[in-house]
């Protein structure tokens, strides 16, 4: 086992309920011989990769890897992750995915991975839609109080079918639906014959939000399918929400009729 592959199992010991560690620890958890583990642990504080409480023989991470997790976090914007998940989930599946952002009362589309199937949605780049009367919409509504839904419609709004929630009853009774089971979805609202499945998450930090999308025409998902959107969208979300430490995400929860067979 070379010194890298050793500190690197070192750092793995540690979690939200370990924060430090001493030569007793990696004795029993990584089966190590404690004058080995004494000599790296020393080594590895020795190096900042490590400091050690106080006066005692505990061990916890050094200032050195805390910088080095927010470069981490910042080498990468939202979007960025975001859009590998889309890309991801929208290669498996075949149906076209995107990657939208809210402005006010509209939702705009920052990236897309067009779908292979013969019959697919186009979305283009810029486009703007109605955030109540959609599914990116709503995931990234959901993530606000009612009270500030309430306040970006001062005059209410004018549903652009009659699938879309018609009055702001009706948005805020979809909103506490997204909340509850993790996802948004629409069906033949902003635009017409498609159907789409959507999460939203942020990024405390920076103060980003963005809605993950996968849409497609109406007829052609079947239940299973559906379900595979909704479970991919969500599992890839939830890796970047607890790498943002995104306290407003809203986990999936399926009701036991959403995974009946």
């Amino acid at each position: 086992m070379s010194i890298l592959t050793a500190a690197a199992d070192v750092l793995r010991c540690f979690s939200s309920t370990r924060h430090d560690v001493t030569v007793t620890d990696l004795v029993t958890l990584l089966g190590m011989p404690k004058s080995n583990a004494s000599r790296l642990l020393r080594a590895m504080r020795d190096e900042g990769l490590l400091e050690t409480v106080g006066d005692s023989k505990r061990y916890r991470p050094a200032l050195l890897l805390a910088q080095v997790g927010q470069l981490y976090r910042f080498a990468a914007s939202l979007i960025d992750r975001a859009d590998a998940v889309v890309g991801r989930v929208s290669d498996q599946i075949g149906h076209t995915g995107y990657i939208s952002v809210r402005r006010g009362t509209e939702i705009i589309g920052v990236t897309a991975h067009p779908g292979r199937h013969a019959l697919r949605v186009v979305t283009s780049i810029g486009d703007r839609i109605p955030a109540f009367a959609s599914s990116t919409g709503r995931a990234l509504l959901a993530r606000l109080s009612d009270a500030e839904v309430r306040a970006l419609y001062p005059e209410g709004f004018i549903a652009p079918s009659e699938t879309a929630p018609r009055d702001m009853d009706e948005l805020l009774a979809r909103l506490a639906e997204t909340r509850r089971n993790g996802f948004a979805e629409s069906h033949d609202e902003a635009v017409r014959g498609v159907r789409a499945i959507s999460v939203g998450l942020g990024d405390p930090t920076t103060g980003d939000e963005v809605a993950l999308c996968i849409s497609f025409p109406a007829a052609t998902v079947a239940p299973g399918e559906r379900l595979s959107i909704i479970r991919s969208l969500a599992e890839g979300a939830a890796e970047i929400a607890a790498l943002t430490q995104d306290k407003r995400f809203f986990p999936l929860n399926l009701s036991p009729s959403e995974t009946a067979p």
